[in-house]
Parts: structure tokens; C-alpha cells; sequence
């Protein structure tokens, strides 16, 4: 449980016996886990560095309390993740510097084989800083969606994840599981007839394009750099996002969740009235107070109409109701 934090298998379990035993001794201790001398002595070497145990004069070994000993490692593990995530931004910008005026060749990847392509499909999700999106659709070639590692570790550093999966696919055996776990997880899923292709998306930066099969019989892939092309997916991915029926979760027999599609819909006369309110200048609070709302019932509606127009800011949403007419009054 520790190896996150750098200590070996042996040095957890000679430190877990410390807590409960102060003053041992390393026979002792390597009697009691049956563990070589040699390798208790090493443990408790690295546990005295990282200050983990003190040492006595009669060669006694007691464990520093776990709270402010692990306490203390974990923040200077966290000091050196935010310093790794700013050289991770300089790094990036360098990159797309360097990137600009590159060659064709420099800005595809070609991907070959099973293996190849489920490591970059892991790896484009890991780099994603804001959001992934991608398109599902049968068959699974590379790695099913059960089988997603990067996901749950991306969302839990806040990456938004979206994902337009093709009718087809909810008859595939355990997807419609799958997406009652991504659902509860905040993943946001529609469903569309007709899904163009595969892809994954993070951020503007990186796409993954499964093709068809090579002539040797293996699978294969793009990997495209930030360019036209990329543009161009990213423009297709939000326009069949737009027109893809949303699924939610709801009520199964028995009390279980289900997955249900929702149908056509659009803003209530009170979400018309929000929005006209707000594009007016008007504040949350003050919108709240004269429509007899609580400010979280007012962010709750707007959270839905930002979900229901695909945009993931204010000012976004404000244009698209504008575009569309959601501030005029609904014809009765």
C-alpha cells in the first residue's frame, strides 16, 4: 500500500511491525517477519533516512508516528508532482513550438499492432490536462471499454471525459454495465446511429485514429499531432456530439441502475428565463431571488443546459442560446 510512496514490499512490512513493537530489535524483527538479518537491516537503513524510525544507542529501532512521518512524505510527494505538472506545461509549450512549421511526417505517427495501439490509447488519455473525447464504436480491437485503466485515473485528477458511442455498441456484452460505472463516475456518454469512426481526443493536442487492418493482418493507427486534421476531428467529434441523444441513469427493476436514452429536448420556460436573466447582466444571486430559486437549484439548471448544448463554459453556452433561440419565448 506504501509503494506509492517509494517504500519497497520489505520496507512496509518492517516498518508496519515497528508501529506495534517499539524499541526492537532487526533480529527480532527479521525472527518475527522471516526475513534475512541482511534484509532487515537494509529496511531499517532506508526507513532511518526517510525518517520513517529513529535509531537508539543500543541499535533499538522505534517507528516515527505515521501521521507525521507519512504525512511528511506525502507532502514532499506532492511538491514534486506540482513541480513535475509545470515542467510537464513548459515541456508542452516547447513541444508545440517546435511543432509549428514541422513537416507532415513529424505530425502523424503511424501505430502498428494490438499492443502499440492500446499503450498510445492509454498514453493519449494520461497526457489529456482539460478533457478527452471520444468516439465507440464495434469492434473492439485494442482494449474494450471495461478494460480503460486511464479513465478512472483521469477523471480522478479532473479531466472531463465525453463520449459518443454507436447504437450498435450497447448490444455488445457488458457495455451497457460499463457505462452505468462511467455514468456515476461523471463521464458524460450520448448515443448516436451512426458513430464515423474510431477516436480519441485530449485536449486539442493528440488524436488516436484506429484504421483498418495492414496487409500483414495486423491493426493500425494514426496518431495525429495538433494540425488541420486535428482541427478537422475535433470540429466532427463536437458536431455528432451535438446531434447524439444523451444517456442517463435511472431506475432498473429491482432498484439497480439502469441506462436510459433520453429523447429530443431543450430549455424549460424557466431555463429560458435563467438565460435571459444572465445574458442581461444579471448576477446568480440576484437571478435566483426573482425567480424564487436557491443558488445551487440555479447552478444545477445551468449545469443541465451547458450538458444539453455540449459546451463546457458560461460564455459558450450564452452563444449557443443565442444561436438557437433558447431565450425567446417557447412557442405554446
Amino acid at each position: 500500500m506504501l509503494d506509492a510512496l517509494g517504500l519497497a514490499p520489505d520496507e512496509e512490512r518492517v516498518y508496519r511491525a515497528l508501529i506495534g513493537r517499539p524499541a526492537a530489535t532487526a533480529l527480532l524483527l527479521a525472527e518475527l517477519l522471516a526475513l534475512t538479518p541482511a534484509h532487515v537491516d537494509k529496511a531499517l537503513s532506508r526507513l532511518v533516512d526517510w525518517g520513517l524510525a529513529s535509531r537508539s544507542a543500543e541499535d533499538r529501532f522505534t517507528a516515527a508516528p505515521p501521521a507525521m512521518a507519512l504525512g511528511a512524505l506525502i507532502g514532499r510527494r506532492r511538491d514534486g508532482l506540482r513541480t513535475a505538472e509545470q515542467a510537464l506545461v513548459a515541456l508542452a509549450e516547447e513541444h508545440r513550438a517546435a511543432m509549428t512549421g514541422s513537416s507532415i511526417t513529424d505530425l502523424i505517427e503511424i501505430v502498428t499492432g494490438v499492443d502499440a495501439i492500446r499503450h498510445r490509447f492509454l498514453q493519449v488519455q494520461q497526457a489529456a490536462r482539460t478533457q478527452v473525447r471520444t468516439f465507440i464504436t464495434a469492434p473492439f480491437v485494442a482494449l474494450p471499454p471495461d478494460e480503460n485503466t486511464a479513465e478512472p485515473v483521469a477523471l480522478e485528477r479532473g479531466v472531463l471525459f465525453r463520449a459518443v458511442l454507436d447504437r450498435e455498441v450497447l448490444a455488445e456484452p457488458g457495455i451497457v454495465r460499463d457505462a452505468v460505472d462511467s455514468l456515476r463516475n461523471g463521464v458524460r456518454l450520448r448515443v448516436a446511429d451512426h458513430v464515423p469512426m474510431k477516436l480519441v481526443l485530449a485536449d486539442a493536442d493528440l488524436g488516436l485514429v484506429p484504421l483498418a487492418v495492414t496487409p500483414a493482418g495486423e491493426p493500425g493507427a494514426v496518431l495525429l499531432h495538433r494540425s488541420g486534421l486535428l482541427d478537422a476531428l475535433d470540429a466532427l467529434f463536437e458536431t455528432v456530439w451535438h446531434t447524439a441523444r444523451p444517456l442517463e441513469l435511472s431506475t432498473g427493476e429491482g432498484g439497480t441502475d439502469a441506462v436510459t436514452e433520453a429523447g429530443p429536448q431543450g430549455p424549460t420556460e424557466l431555463d429560458r428565463r435563467i438565460l435571459g436573466l444572465l445574458l442581461a447582466g444579471v448576477t446568480d444571486l440576484t437571478a435566483a431571488a426573482q425567480l424564487g430559486l436557491s443558488p445551487r437549484t440555479l447552478h444545477r439548471r445551468l449545469r443541465h443546459l451547458m450538458d444539453l448544448a455540449g459546451v463546457r463554459t458560461r460564455m459558450q453556452l450564452g452563444a449557443h442560446a443565442v444561436r438557437n433561440g433558447w431565450t425567446e419565448p417557447a412557442e405554446s
